[in-house]
C-alpha cells in the first residue's frame, strides 16, 4: 500500500509538471509585443490605439474561442485538441515573426488567440475533471502561477531576452517552447476514466449564466483583468515618459514583479480553503486598490511597490475566483471555464482598449482612476461569496 500512494504521488506530480509546462508556453505567447509597443508604432507607422491590437487581438481570439472550445473539452479527449491547438498556435507564432505586413501580424496574433484555450480551457476543465475537491483549490492556484510564469516569460522575450529591435527572435522562441509543451502533454496526460465523464448530467451554458452564484464569479473575473491588463499594457508609454524616461530594457525588467504570483497562486488557494473565497477575494481587492493609489506617485520606489501590490492583489483574486468556481461545479467543467475565461478576456480587451483612449485623452492619471471605479466589481464579488459562505454554515439563514 506505501509503495501504491508513493506511485500515486510521483504519478500526481507528473501531471503538475505537464500542466505547468503547457500552461506557461501557451501564455509565453500572449503578450510578447506589450514591452516593445513603442518600437512597433515607429516600425509600422501606426498610432498607440492600432499597435495596442497586436495584443488585444490575442485576448479577442481567445474570448471568442472559448466557448467552442468548452463544448469540445466536454465532449472530446484532450489529447487530440492539445495537439492540434498547440501547433496552430506555434505555427501563427512563426507567421508573426517574418512578416512585414502590419495587418497580417495582427491576423496571425488573432489566429494564435483562437487556438490557446484548446492548452488552457480545456486543460482547466481537464483538471476540474481529475483532481479531488478537496485539492482543487491549491491545484488551481498552481494553474494560475503557470499563467503567471508564461505572462512573465513572454514580456521578457519580447523586451529583454532579446533586444527590442529583434523582436521578431521572440516569437521564434515562444514557438519552439509551445511545440516541445505540446508534444509532451499529448503523450504525457493520462486519459480520463468513463466513469468520470459520465458520473453527472453536462450543465448547459443557459443554466451556468442564470445562476448568479456562477456569474459573479465571472464579472469578477472580468472586472479584475481588465484593471490588471490596462495597467501592465501602457507602462511602457508611462515609464518612457517624463519624470521617468525609462529604456524598454529597464522597463521590462519592471515585469519581473510577476514573479510575486508564481508563489501567490498555490498559497491563494490555501488561504480560501482556510478563510473562504469571499474573505480572500475582499482581501485582494484591498491591496489592489491600495496598489492603485501607490503607483500614482511620480517616484520609481511607489511605481515597483506599486505593481508588486497590483500582481498580488490581481493574483489573489484570480486563483481564489477560479478556485471557487470550480468548487461549486459537478458537471459541465468544460462550458464553466470556458465561460470564467471568456469573461476574463473579454474584460482583459475592454480594459486594454479603452484605456488605450483614457490614456490619449486623458493620461496616467484618468487611467488609474477608471481603473478604481472596476475595484468595485472583485468587491461586490467578494461580499457575495461571504454571504453565500456564511448560509451554507449557520441554519438560521438557510432559508431567508
Amino acid at each position: 500500500r506505501q509503495f501504491e500512494n508513493i506511485m500515486a504521488e510521483h504519478s500526481y506530480f507528473r501531471l503538475q509538471l505537464i500542466i505547468f509546462a503547457l500552461v506557461s508556453a501557451a501564455f509565453t505567447n500572449i503578450y510578447i509585443t506589450q514591452p516593445v509597443l513603442p518600437v512597433l508604432q515607429r516600425e509600422f507607422s501606426v498610432d498607440m490605439v492600432l499597435v495596442s491590437f497586436t495584443v488585444s487581438a490575442v485576448i479577442f481570439g481567445i474570448a471568442l474561442s472559448n466557448l467552442p472550445f468548452g463544448f469540445l473539452a466536454d465532449r472530446w479527449s484532450i489529447r487530440p485538441i492539445i495537439l492540434t491547438g498547440g501547433v496552430l498556435v506555434a505555427i501563427s507564432g512563426l507567421v508573426c515573426a517574418v512578416t512585414e505586413n502590419f495587418w497580417v501580424l495582427i491576423g496571425a496574433r488573432f489566429l494564435q488567440g483562437i487556438f490557446i484555450p484548446s492548452l488552457t480551457t480545456c486543460l482547466a476543465a481537464y483538471l476540474a475533471k481529475t483532481v479531488p475537491v478537496m485539492r482543487l483549490n491549491v491545484v488551481m492556484g498552481s494553474y494560475v502561477s503557470a499563467t503567471v510564469l508564461g505572462g512573465l516569460s513572454s514580456r521578457l522575450l519580447g523586451g529583454w531576452i532579446h533586444p527590442s529591435l529583434h523582436w521578431r527572435y521572440a516569437f521564434v522562441s515562444a514557438s519552439i517552447l509551445t511545440l516541445l509543451a505540446t508534444f509532451i502533454a499529448a503523450l504525457g496526460l493520462p486519459k480520463v476514466s468513463a466513469k468520470s465523464e459520465k458520473q453527472h448530467k453536462p450543465i448547459g451554458f443557459w443554466v451556468l449564466l442564470k445562476r448568479w452564484e456562477f456569474l459573479r464569479i465571472y464579472f469578477c473575473a472580468a472586472g479584475s483583468f481588465a484593471i490588471f491588463s490596462s495597467v501592465f499594457n501602457y507602462l511602457p508609454y508611462r515609464l518612457g515618459g517624463y519624470p521617468f524616461g525609462f529604456s524598454t530594457q529597464l522597463t521590462t525588467l519592471l515585469y519581473l514583479v510577476y514573479v510575486v504570483g508564481i508563489f501567490l497562486g498555490p498559497t491563494a488557494g490555501r488561504i480560501s480553503n482556510r478563510f473562504g473565497s469571499g474573505n480572500t477575494l475582499l482581501f485582494g481587492s484591498f491591496i489592489l486598490g491600495g496598489a492603485l493609489a501607490l503607483i500614482l506617485l511620480p517616484s520609481i520606489i511607489a511605481v515597483i511597490l506599486g505593481l508588486l501590490g497590483i500582481c498580488t492583489g490581481f493574483f489573489t483574486i484570480h486563483a481564489a475566483a477560479v478556485g471557487s468556481l470550480n468548487r461549486k461545479l459537478r458537471s459541465g467543467q468544460g462550458r464553466a471555464n470556458a465561460f470564467y475565461v471568456l469573461f476574463y478576456y473579454i474584460g482583459g480587451w475592454l480594459g486594454i482598449t479603452g484605456a488605450g483612449f483614457a490614456y490619449e485623452k486623458g493620461g496616467w492619471n484618468t487611467l488609474i482612476a477608471i481603473c478604481m471605479l472596476l475595484l468595485i466589481i472583485p468587491l461586490g464579488a467578494g461580499i457575495g461569496e461571504r454571504k453565500s459562505r456564511h448560509r451554507r454554515i449557520s441554519p438560521s439563514t438557510r432559508h431567508s
